[in-house]
């Protein structure tokens, strides 16, 4: 059972940690660290994927206060060259060294989702960091989740050991058909699952949304910062154990500690703001894509035909093609798809689309922008 009255509303996310001469800045993190802690804050998220980021909160976290005065989770990618249970099982074991700790708060089984969710399942997952529960060496065990409803429902069916899921939401993912914050929020806490929040910023985009956008939230409070109003939509929502949210200066720390600070829930007004800020947001010219994937059903090649809109409208919406790219690379490579550049024009695609999309002809726009 988790004690949610201990865990801060506010996480600590450890995947874009300051640089510094190639490396992490250890003595910029340090600062971080300590200003989280101040603030009364003491969840710390990182993986065996972030590089360096496990190394990097021993010597500015673990080796610096009591173990018992915060939350550690780390998580397993096992989809990531795993050809055995004893290599994924080995990245558990790595991660307790570089995180110089004899536990971890919170393990997560990372980013389930489409074909990445049966190599937990192939290697008994499950089974084998329940059995390290059962030793101590996890206190609690879940999962972080970048799919559709159906399938989290399906999840957390199958798994009932599963305590919390972490999960993407922020306001302009709430009605994603992609991306499907709000239902998946609704089928966890339908099943009574704490929800711990990820990409709460989407990934800085919405520190810098458009313009129409930052012209509503900056009219309501001139003072805050567009970021900290898409974590103040995060933490406002029931059954969230804590919203996660990167840092990669002090100043950022700074922002988001002044807003999260004595964070009791919204204003009524605020959050009509956010509602009018959500509507302006879905105004933006996009690939009227809902992610249903009928059209890679019938493709030949096995074109990630609604993962590359997705990156698509990304650019269309917050002109960040770098991040777009990134997505992809989840979205489209680690889905064993193939990029939009493979098409063939064969057009069965646009027969199958409800949505009746030329997708021959923005797929085409789409490589010009992407690749």
């Amino acid at each position: 059972m988790i004690d949610s009255s201990r865990i801060g509303r506010f996480g600590f996310g450890l995947m874009r940690l300051p640089k510094k001469d190639g490396g992490i800045d250890i003595e910029q993190t340090k600062e971080m660290v300590d200003l989280f802690m101040d603030a009364g804050f003491n969840y710390f998220d990182t993986a065996w994927a972030y590089g360096g980021s496990e190394d990097a909160i021993r010597q500015a976290l673990v080796e610096r206060y009591p173990r018992e005065s915060f939350y550690l989770a780390t998580k397993n990618a096992a989809w990531i060259s795993c050809k055995t249970r004893e290599e994924a099982a080995a990245q558990f074991e790595t991660s307790l060294k570089r995180l110089g700790t004899e536990y971890v708060d919170f393990y997560l089984l990372h980013n389930l989702g489409n074909k990445r969710t049966k190599v937990f399942e192939d290697f008994d997952l499950w089974g084998y960091f329940g059995e390290k529960k059962k030793e101590g060496k996890i206190k609690h065990l879940g999962f972080s989740f970048h799919s559709t409803a159906d399938e989290l429902e399906e999840i957390l069916d199958a798994h009932p050991e599963a305590e919390f899921v972490q999960l993407q939401i922020n306001y302009a993912d709430w009605e994603s058909e992609s991306v499907q914050s709000r239902r998946c929020y609704e089928a966890a806490r339908k099943r009574g699952i704490p929800v711990i929040v990820m990409e709460p910023v989407k990934g800085g985009l919405l520190a810098t949304p458009p313009e129409k956008v930052g012209e509503i939230l900056r009219s309501a409070e001139p003072g805050s910062s567009f970021a900290s109003w898409a974590i103040r939509f995060c933490a406002d929502l029931d059954g969230v154990l804590t919203v996660l949210s990167g840092a990669s200066s002090t100043e950022q720390m700074k922002d988001t500690l002044s807003a999260m600070r004595g964070f009791s829930g919204l204003s009524d007004s605020q959050r009509r703001t956010l509602a009018e800020a959500s509507e302006a947001l879905s105004e933006y010219p996009v690939i009227p894509c809902t992610s249903c994937d009928y059209c890679f059903k019938v493709c030949p090649e096995n074109i990630g035909i609604s993962g590359t809109f997705e990156a698509m409208n990304m650019v269309s919406l917050y002109g960040n093609r770098d991040f777009a790219l990134t997505q992809m690379g989840w979205s489209i490579d680690a889905a064993g798809r193939k990029r939009a550049k493979d098409c063939i024009k064969c057009g069965k695609c646009e027969k199958a689309c409800p949505q009746h999309i030329e997708i021959r002809k923005e797929l085409e726009r789409c490589v010009r922008e992407l690749e």
